[in-house]
């Protein structure tokens, strides 16, 4: 594939980074086995909430969810809505079928994959939220075109949520944090997408309510890293 530049939506399309870790248990292998396939988002056509769930209901998207304790848990939160999570790494998928299963969360539909390959197929304006928790930093400049704040990525979320949606986005590394309000400040100014929901410096260092802490989050916090949290609203 050739190479796009950093402000194309497909520029992420290619996966950097390993996709497997250790080999599976076979309790896990099974989750993968069997019950992926019946909560698997559809390899092709458009994502609806109709389509995943058989009727409209509010959308929810997690791009790259990790271990699933987040999209568990606001799944579990909100049994009305919808979630989508998509997540590349086979051992983090996993994991989310496990928290599935013993949730009994019938609202989640999962892609092992780019998360981009499905936000793409989401019609303009059908999500209520989506949340980026913790990318994966590429903290080297000469990588700064792989991180998912960038034009391409944003300007896709930016399409795919409602009016009064609202993009969550949280980060322990400072790196990517300066990275990314670089990045948001033009999404912010006048003419731009998003609202930043920020009084003050409480609202970006205070995890919101209905935001849980992850097995991610918690390691990072044991090695003294602090962790900031960012809500925008789709203007």
């Amino acid at each position: 594939m050739t190479a796009n530049k950093p402000g194309d939506p497909t520029t992420l399309n290619r996966l950097y980074g390993r996709s497997v870790g250790k080999p599976l248990r076979a309790g896990k292998q099974e989750l993968v086995d069997n019950l992926l396939p019946q909560i698997a988002v559809p390899e092709e056509g458009e994502v609806t909430a109709e389509g995943l769930f058989g009727f409209d209901r509010p959308l929810h998207f997690e791009i790259g969810f990790g271990g699933g304790e987040h999209l568990a848990h606001r799944a579990d939160l909100l049994p009305d809505h919808g979630f989508i999570g998509a997540e590349p790494f086979l051992n983090g998928v996993a994991s989310a079928l496990t928290h599935i299963k013993e949730g009994g969360l019938a609202n989640v539909r999962l892609h092992h994959g780019n998360a981009l390959d499905v936000l793409a197929r989401v019609p303009d304006g059908a999500l209520t939220m989506v949340y980026l928790l913790h990318p994966d930093p590429w903290p080297k400049a000469r990588h700064a075109k792989r991180r998912m704040m960038n034009p391409g990525p944003l300007d896709m979320i930016a399409a795919k949520l409602k009016l009064g949606g609202e993009f969550r986005f949280g980060t322990d590394h400072p790196v990517y944090l300066r990275h990314a309000l670089m990045v948001m400040r033009g999404y912010c100014g006048e003419g731009g997408p998003f609202d930043w929901l920020c009084d003050g410096p409480a609202d970006f260092l205070t995890r919101p309510g209905g935001w849980p802490e992850t097995r991610y989050e918690a390691k990072a916090r044991k090695k003294g890293h602090e962790v900031w949290y960012f809500r925008y609203r789709r203007r």
